[in-house]
């Protein structure tokens, strides 16, 4: 189903897609009813991948994996092998929703406490009016009533799964039930369900084109988020040196490999 050329960073494979390439291959995926899985990637996930297995396992599951974040596309084009643009996990959720309104799809919404994901559920009736509302719980559940939750989603016959659960539990449960459930397109969209209903807010338009939506979750809860951020960046910031540093040793031996065989030639 997914054709499209693909780049590795730091072990990572990631495809190269736009919004609207996402969106087709999704569209397809519902109406031939063949299982996608979406992947994103941003800069704690590109690291962490690096010594998570499950977390690694995770991404090699997903049907294709986009960038989620400016700096891994920054990184792209530094290593020679750029990709198209970032394409965020809770904008491909509202594109998603839209496709969905225009073509009457079916949507499952896990995740979140309660009354959030309850909020969700309305915003998108008011918001999205062709979207069949297939179903809806929150995220706290046990490992022994994963089987009821996926039975649950499966009878529901949603077109598409939006699971607003934190990592590792989200991967685990779509690892393990993912083909029972029977649902065309998953998607894992992070803490985007607390964004629509206002529980935090997302960054302004510029930090978000300029990569600093990391420090504007910082400002909103520095106690949680400063230690894990700076972690992140500064093994972000060592990655990314060995990543352009490689890339560019290997361009250097392409260029020498193809002026021996001109030489050659000439010869």
């Amino acid at each position: 189903m997914i054709h499209c050329e693909q780049t590795t960073l730091a072990g990572t494979t990631l495809h190269k897609m736009r919004m609207t390439d996402v969106l087709t291959a999704c569209d397809e995926s519902i109406r031939t009813r063949s299982p996608l899985l979406i992947g994103v990637v941003n800069v704690a996930k590109l690291v962490k991948a690096r010594h998570d297995p499950q977390l690694r396992q995770s991404l090699d599951e997903a049907t294709f994996t986009v960038a989620d974040g400016a700096p891994i596309v920054w990184l792209s084009h530094l290593c020679g092998s750029p990709l198209p643009e970032r394409v965020a996990g809770i904008d491909i959720m509202t594109a998603l929703l839209a496709l969905a309104d225009r073509q009457t799809y079916g949507v499952y919404f896990l995740g979140a406490q309660q009354e959030v994901v309850e909020q969700v559920a309305e915003h998108v009736r008011h918001t999205y009016p062709g979207v069949r509302i297939a179903g809806y719980r929150n995220g706290y559940f046990s490992g022994e009533e994963e089987r009821t939750v996926a039975e649950a989603i499966r009878a529901s016959r949603a077109d598409i799964l939006l699971v607003a659960v934190p990592t590792p539990k989200k991967e685990n449960f779509l690892h393990k039930w993912r083909g029972e459930m029977g649902v065309p397109v998953c998607h894992g969209v992070g803490g985007s369900f607390d964004v629509v209903v206002g529980v935090t807010k997302r960054a302004p338009l510029w930090m978000q084109k300029t990569g600093m939506e990391w420090f504007y979750r910082v400002l909103q809860e520095p106690r949680r988020m400063w230690k894990r951020y700076l972690v992140t960046n500064i093994a972000f910031l060592g990655l990314a040196m060995k990543e352009t540093t490689r890339a560019r040793f290997r361009m250097f031996r392409r260029h020498i490999r193809r002026d021996r065989e001109s030489a050659v030639d000439r010869s």
